[in-house]
């Protein structure tokens, strides 16, 4: 069995790990204080928005034309 202190790969690659769970995790900490302390702002008011539908029976002459 090698020794694990002379594996130093093996060790690199897990600061590497570590390191990178580190910043994401303060990444996402650092992103929830600011979402809880920052006012909610609306880039964009908003509008009513008015929706048209149009029926189409199976007797209208669009229909008929297409079949």
């Amino acid at each position: 069995m090698s020794d694990w202190t002379s594996l130093w790969y093996v060790w690199l690659i897990l600061l590497a790990v570590f390191l990178l769970l580190l910043c994401g995790v303060s990444a996402s900490c650092v992103k929830f204080c600011c979402r809880k302390k920052r006012l909610p702002v609306e880039t964009f008011p908003r509008h009513p928005c008015e929706l048209a539908g149009i029926g189409i029976d199976s007797d209208s002459t669009a229909h008929s034309t297409v079949t």
